[in-house]
């Protein structure tokens, strides 16, 4: 008996989503509740009962307290407001294909009538009724949406909408389609059928037309689930079970191919344990007679197939696959990786099981080439594409810069982002980017063309926000940050802080006057800062740069005191006197009447910038940062200690000669 496993049987996005943020704020230790049961599926709601979590079927005050978990299927506005009215703390796990439903009905303008394709007792349902902004209609199939027109209570003339439940039938929607196209003139169709949905029916029905049974794994009450019986019944016997224990009611005698697949809701572990009791149950049985292994040994392929092979054999360039037909089956190791410095026997070894493509079957040698990379990128494909509107985040590393942009490859698919689209700030060279592994997000997809275009800025802007909020829940006036200069402008510099910027002023990077920031700093910096003050409603900040130890007037007090004798340079004149840099940073003022012992018309006519003089320090204002500076009183100094030491030495008369001796002249003589 040949077991084949759906590929897409398991958790969808959305339900995988919901049951991960129960478990977060389980591992947070809050006491948790959900409203209804989180999925249909009965094992994974009584784990997370025995948990602790509450599955609550009303609002009241008996949820204080409690974190309330919205599942995936989502609920109406009024949810919302109840569970606001009594302060009860959220987290919203709507289905991202769910939300995008109710934007849509709740954007309508109030005379539209909003047709909706569903289940109206499913809470997906009852959740998107609840969001519209005008009365909607529920209807279960095509013929319903005709008798609803036929019979219809509101003006045939309104506009209309029609929209569907996530988990609507594909063949019945088309036919709902095909009814309001015929009878209604005013009318805009969504299809919101989730894209996973689709596949998951569609691989259903292909995998129904060539078993002998189906087995469809989930709750009873899950609404994907029982579609996913009722496609695969139309063309095969078909089970619907919750768990492995119900195969013991399934009746398997002379069936050789069955096919397994499982609702949204179905955890892995579930099919996983249906399959092995399965073959268990197959090993059990009698051995195959000649005939069904003769039977067997006919068994074929087809190319773009999917199948299940064991690895038989390694060489360096391809791996031997058994595939379960009279084929040879083998993998080049190109079609397995694309590293080609990869060591093969590393990756895969004897008796794995792999999940392949046939890419070419030859009959006459009896060979079949097989592919795991083009599988793996169908699947990527279908994650790339969906990811449009699920809004997650992939993971890619840039492997060429094109004209406009880059492209990264993801999930074997490569992706175009756009020059705008690559950085957070324009003008930055793309070419940074190149092997860069890159996070972003998908922006628009085209299947035909097999095409997306993604945005790294969104996810980097995402981040930032994130960096944003919690920067602001923690910034205090006096806290300091390293930062990374982002950009100078002629009044400051503008310091990214880790998701918000700060401004350095021009008169807080340095103690001395700078003509711009450029000559303390340049794009790119790490410098340490520290905030000067908070402006959160402008959400601005401002930062300090200048260290209390670099203040030239900290440095003066240290080095001079009035009475000081100082060598300084002079830096500028003006009618009153000139300016004299004692430090870097300190300039004082020599006074006119202070440049010399006599009266001068203007200092130039004495000193010239640039040249270097003695002065005295006369004053010093720390307060109003003056400092005085005297030449004539150094002058007068050097003056006053000439004149002492004058007065101060011995007066010494010489002795002429005898022979130099003359005589002199009587006093009336001289006369």
């Amino acid at each position: 008996m040949t077991i084949t496993v759906a590929g897409s049987a398991g958790f969808c996005f959305g339900v995988d989503r919901a049951v991960r943020m129960v478990q977060s704020e389980l591992g947070a230790g809050k006491r948790v509740a959900t409203l209804g049961e989180i999925i249909h599926n009965p094992q994974i709601v009584a784990e997370f009962r025995r948990r602790g979590v509450l599955v609550a079927d009303k609002i009241d005050e008996s949820l204080c307290g409690y974190t309330v978990v919205i599942r995936s299927h989502g609920v109406g506005k009024d949810v919302y407001r109840k569970l606001a009215q009594f302060g009860i703390e959220t987290v919203d796990a709507t289905c991202p294909f769910v939300g995008k439903i109710h934007k849509i009905v709740s954007s309508q303008e109030p005379d539209t009538v909003i047709l909706v394709a569903g289940d109206p007792q499913h809470p997906e349902v009852q959740g998107i009724v609840g969001h519209a902004s005008s009365e909607a209609f529920v209807f279960q199939s095509a013929q319903e949406l005709a008798n609803l027109l036929t019979n219809c209570k509101f003006p045939p003339d309104a506009p209309k909408i029609m929209v569907a439940q996530t988990t609507f039938n594909r063949n019945e929607w088309q036919k709902c389609e095909e009814i309001l196209k015929k009878v209604c003139t005013r009318f805009t169709i969504f299809d919101t059928i989730c894209s996973a949905t689709t596949m998951r029916q569609q691989e259903a029905e292909s995998l129904a037309r060539e078993s002998e049974l189906m087995v469809v794994i989930g709750g009873r009450h899950s609404s994907n689930t029982k579609k996913l019986y009722e496609i695969a019944s139309q063309f095969t016997r078909a089970v619907l079970i919750e768990d492995a224990n119900e195969l013991s009611g399934v009746t398997m005698a002379g069936v050789r191919k069955v096919g397994i697949t499982a609702g949204a809701s179905t955890p892995a572990c579930i099919i996983k344990e249906v399959q092995k009791t399965m073959s268990e149950n197959q090993n059990n049985q009698e051995e195959l007679s000649f005939e069904e292994l003769l039977d067997q040994s006919f068994k074929s392929t087809y190319t773009g197939e999917k199948v299940t092979g064991v690895v038989t054999g390694i060489a360096p360039n391809e791996i031997s696959v058994d595939i379960g037909t009279k084929h040879a089956g083998y993998l080049p190791v190109s079609e397995f990786t694309d590293d080609p410095q990869a060591d093969i026997s590393q990756l895969v070894h004897k008796g794995d099981e792999l999940e392949l493509m046939v890419v070419r079957v030859n009959d006459v040698e009896g060979t079949v080439m097989l592919s795991k990379k083009r599988l793996d990128a169908i699947a990527g494909f279908e994650k790339v594409m969906n990811a449009v509107d699920t809004g997650e985040v992939l993971e890619g590393v840039v492997v060429e810069v094109v004209k406009g942009g880059v492209l990264a490859l993801t999930n074997g698919v490569k992706v175009f982002i756009p020059a705008s689209q690559a950085t957070m700030s324009r003008g930055q060279d793309l070419n940074t980017l190149l092997k860069q592994r890159v996070e972003f997000k998908i922006l628009e997809v085209n299947r035909q063309r097999r095409r997306a275009v993604g945005s790294i800025r969104a996810v980097s802007a995402e981040k930032r926000k994130e960096l944003e909020e919690k920067f602001w829940t923690e910034v205090e006036v006096g806290k300091h940050y390293q930062g990374t200069v982002k950009s100078l402008t002629s009044y400051g510099a503008f310091v990214d802080l880790g998701g918000v910027d700060g401004m350095i002023h021009i008169s807080e990077l340095s103690w001395q006057r700078i003509k711009h920031p450029s000559a303390v700093v340049k794009e790119g910096d790490v410098v340490d800062v520290y905030v000067k003050d908070i402006d959160p409603e402008k959400k601005k900040i401002s930062l300090g740069y200048k260290k209390t130890e670099d203040n030239p007037w900290v440095i003066l007090q240290n080095k001079y005191q009035v009475g000081d004798v100082a060598t300084v340079k002079i830096v500028s004149m003006t009618t009153f006197g000139a300016f004299a840099q004692l430090i870097p940073g300190v300039d004082g003022l020599i006074h006119v009447s202070q440049i010399a012992n006599e009266r001068i018309g203007k200092p130039s006519d004495v000193l010239s910038v640039g040249q270097e003089v003695q002065v005295k320090i006369t004053e010093i204002d720390f307060e109003n940062k003056r400092v005085s500076l005297s030449i004539r009183a150094l002058l007068e100094e050097n003056a006053e200690q000439e004149q002492e030491n004058e007065d101060a030495a011995p007066t010494v008369y010489e002795a002429a000669p005898p022979s130099e001796k003359k005589e002199e002249a009587p006093a009336e003589d001289a006369e």
